[in-house]
């Protein structure tokens, strides 16, 4: 049986609205896994447009791992939003020069961190991931939700900052999805394995 080609752009028929997400990012700092998609009501183009204040000269990467769904609006808000909070002015005063050019001089803005967003991760309608932030293997996060921690593997949060709502399954089962990463699998045995994967039976699926 034949697998989604996932060096296709779109890969459902007739549809354009659902692309398989790395084939269309250009930008080197955005780093996409197989099989990820992004679903966005008007036009796929618009994902690097959601990822926000991403200026080349600061250098800070989103990173998205493999066979994640993300829906339409979903932001990212990089590094190079971020402003001084422990001056006395947050106020980027050199980037105007004019006899500012030189405020920022011996000092630097803000740098938290990249974006790491596991594998097999759900992020929902209009939620917002914040610089710096990890999202955990299996995840959810839930529509409208503004991400400003990391998030742990297999959790489901939401809210405005998200907190955790609950985890998806018990502790023994999340350490065995960790341990057989099955998004790492040959393409041939995750197909021969769908059936499993749209379980809840983890034994089956380590049997297989």
């Amino acid at each position: 049986m034949p697998e989604p080609n996932k060096n296709r752009k779109f890969p459902l028929e007739n549809y354009d609205r659902l692309c398989f997400l790395k084939n269309i990012v250009k930008n080197p700092n955005i780093i996409i896994g197989d099989y990820t998609y992004y679903d966005d009501f008007d036009n796929v183009e618009n994902f690097e447009k959601n990822v926000k204040y991403h200026f080349d000269f600061v250098g800070d990467k989103l990173v998205i791992g493999k066979f994640c769904m993300i829906a339409s609006d979903v932001k990212f808000i990089m590094n190079g939003a971020n402003h001084l909070s422990d001056a006395l002015s947050t106020y980027p005063f050199a980037i105007f020069g004019n006899g500012w050019q030189h405020a920022m001089d011996g000092k630097q803005y803000p740098q938290k961190g990249n974006i790491h967003i596991g594998n097999d991760v759900w992020i929902g309608y209009n939620a917002t991931i914040m610089a710096g932030v990890t999202i955990g293997d299996g995840a959810i996060i839930a529509t409208n939700s503004t991400v400003v921690k990391n998030v742990e593997p297999y959790s489901i949060v939401g809210g405005n900052p998200a907190k955790e709502i609950k985890k998806r399954f018990s502790k023994e089962t999340i350490d065995k999805l960790l341990k057989i990463k099955w998004w790492n699998w040959d393409i041939k045995k995750i197909t021969k394995n769908v059936q499993n994967l749209t379980d809840n039976n983890i034994d089956n699926l380590i049997d297989k």
